[in-house]
Order: C-alpha cells, then sequence, then structure tokens
C-alpha cells in the first residue's frame, strides 16, 4: 500500500488528469486542539475521493477549509486551481457544497429553491431554466419540480439540494455526511444520483461519511482518525493491506483435514476454533476446500477483508454506526429500483 507519507500534491495524478484539490499540510487548530494535523493529499479532477472516519476525526473541518468556511491555521491548500486563503471568492464559485443540515427553505417549492440559488450565483438568465431542468433530470424530481419542499421526504430533500449543488456546474462537489440519518434503501437511491452526476457532468466529488459502504463508491479513501490521515489509496488496495480471504472450517477431525487440505496445495493453519486456509477467492474457494478436506465438515465460514477490517487493523477500533442502520441492509438495497 503506498504509505501515506509518500501520498503528496502534483499537477496531476498517475492516470494524467489534473488535480481539482491539492493540500500540503493543512492545519487547524482550536487553543490547543488540532482538529486537522498537517494532511497532505490530491484528487485528480472527476475522481471520486472519500474522507472515512468517525465523528470528530476531522472530516467536516477539512471540508469547511476547502470551502473557504474556516481558515487554516497553517498549511495550505488549493481547490480548482485557486488558493483556499488567498482565492476565496474564485473557490466559491468553482464549487457545490452539500451540508450535513438541510439548508432548503421548505416553504418555496423545489424550481424556486433553485432558481434564488441561479441568482446568487449569478446564472446568466438564458441558462436559468435549462440548468433546473438538467439537475432536476439528474436527481429524478422532474415531476416536483412545482411542489413545496415541505411535503418532500427526507431523501427527495437530500436529492434536491444535490441538484442545487450542482446547477451553478461546479468543478468540485462537496458531500459532507451526505446521506446521514437516511434508510438504508435512500441512501443507495442518492447514490444513484451521485454516480449519475460524476459520469454525465464530470464532476469532481469528494465526500465524507463513517458508512462503509458508502466510502466503496469512491476510487481512492483517505482513512483520517483524529486529524491525521493515516492510510490513503484505493478499497481494493487497502483491504489487501490487512490480508487475504479466508475460509474457516470446524471438521470431525481437524488433524485430518489439515493433512488433506496441505497435500492438495492449500495454505492452512490451526487455529482455536478449527482450521483457516488462506485463499485468493473466498467464494469460489468454499465447494474444493470441504471436497479436498476428506472427512465431514461441521461449519464454513468465508470471509473476505472489509473497510471495517482495514479501520480497525490502523486504529485499533471499529467506526461505531451512529444512527442505528444496519450497514448489511444498505448493501442490500443497491440494487433497488426508485418507486
Amino acid at each position: 500500500m503506498t504509505s501515506v507519507r509518500e501520498v503528496r500534491s502534483s499537477p496531476a495524478d498517475s492516470e494524467g488528469r489534473s488535480n481539482a484539490v491539492e493540500v500540503h499540510g493543512l492545519t487547524k487548530r482550536y487553543g490547543d486542539l488540532a482538529a486537522v494535523d498537517g494532511v497532505d493529499f490530491s484528487v485528480g479532477q472527476g475522481e471520486v475521493f472519500a474522507f472515512l472516519g468517525p465523528n470528530g476525526a476531522g472530516k467536516s473541518t477539512t471540508i469547511k477549509m476547502l470551502c473557504t468556511l474556516a481558515h487554516p491555521t497553517s498549511g495550505r491548500a488549493s481547490v480548482a486551481g485557486f488558493d483556499v486563503a488567498s482565492r476565496a471568492k474564485a473557490v466559491r464559485r468553482h464549487i457545490g457544497l452539500v451540508f450535513q443540515e438541510q439548508t432548503l427553505d421548505d416553504q418555496l417549492t423545489a424550481e424556486e429553491n433553485l432558481r434564488f440559488h441561479a441568482v446568487l450565483y449569478g446564472i446568466p438568465r438564458d441558462q436559468i431554466d435549462r440548468r433546473i431542468i438538467r439537475v432536476l433530470d439528474l436527481v429524478a424530481l422532474t415531476d416536483r419540480r412545482t411542489d413545496l419542499v415541505s411535503t418532500y421526504s427526507g431523501g427527495m430533500a437530500r436529492r434536491l439540494e444535490i441538484a442545487r449543488g450542482m446547477l451553478h456546474t461546479p468543478n468540485v462537489l462537496f458531500l459532507d455526511e451526505p446521506t446521514v440519518g437516511l434508510d438504508p434503501q435512500t441512501r443507495a437511491l442518492i447514490w444513484e444520483d451521485i454516480m449519475r452526476l460524476r459520469e454525465e457532468e464530470d464532476v469532481t466529488i469528494f465526500l465524507t461519511t463513517h458508512y462503509m459502504d458508502e466510502a466503496e463508491y469512491a476510487e481512492r479513501i483517505a482513512i483520517i482518525d483524529r486529524g491525521v490521515i493515516i492510510a490513503l489509496d484505493t478499497p481494493d488496495v487497502l483491504k489487501a493491506s490487512v490480508g487475504t480471504d479466508t475460509v474457516a472450517l470446524e471438521t470431525s477431525d481437524d488433524e485430518s483435514a489439515l493433512s488433506s487440505l496441505r497435500r492438495a496445495g492449500y495454505t492452512v493453519e490451526r487455529t482455536e476454533g478449527g482450521l483457516t486456509a488462506f485463499v485468493a477467492d473466498e467464494e469460489a474457494a468454499v465447494g474444493p476446500i470441504v471436497a479436498a478436506a476428506g472427512v465431514p465438515v461441521r461449519t464454513v465460514r468465508a470471509h473476505r477483508p472489509t473497510l471495517d477490517d482495514v479501520f480497525l487493523h490502523f486504529t485499533g477500533r471499529e467506526i461505531r454506526e451512529q444512527h442505528g442502520e444496519a450497514v448489511s441492509m444498505f448493501a442490500r438495497a443497491r440494487g433497488a429500483r426508485r418507486s
């Protein structure tokens, strides 16, 4: 895995894309507390980049500095090529931002909220209608454009906020915990919208999250804890860094099974609960391993490293869900269709 100390901003990433975000030694202190402590990273144009960490890790503080809502104590950062400290107005013109808290006027319609935003950002009058139609279509809210936001569900309001953030065609869309507090199925539908924005508008997506499944959408993930980036790489590389897939067995005769599996070419170890085989693909290996054991198998458990394992490996603890939602439910809801 790429060392965090080697991750530095540069004019272009490894795929030749220009960088939409560059950060060098960025720090934010509140008295003796370092909320963000000298972080370094870059985000390529068109990339989906995630900050993964628990509440209080420094995710939102970093976004606030990148969006010019908080001034860095030290270090420097640029967004869309503009320094966040010296070119704050230019940065704001080139970004969209979706806050954790809803900021829509629920006594206005969706269209009225968007028109107000268009005026604030100085969108030319002859382009406003076209842009409103475009962004509402991207988040599947065209048929609700004249309804008051007060009649929207939480998920619909969130989708409208994302549409508003895209109205002025930003280079970078910042999403601060974009689906927090929503049910798993709604979270999955919102991510359909976000990925459509990325694909059709070529916008860079920078999100913060404490949901492991949500981070899987990112091309690269920075794990941040106590204000420090402790790991940064692709999801696959991060998961590979903590070990291979495993198949755990309990058999009627573990000693015989151990010998049989090793003769069959498997790497197997004795564990307190039985045997553990280390494999490249846990799903594909279960059947052949059971067959090769040569004795009756009482239980079998397959495991592939997850981002939970990665976070536990680097921090020594897990990210606790804070809203009572089961992550596995979100995974199952990914295939849901919009009603």
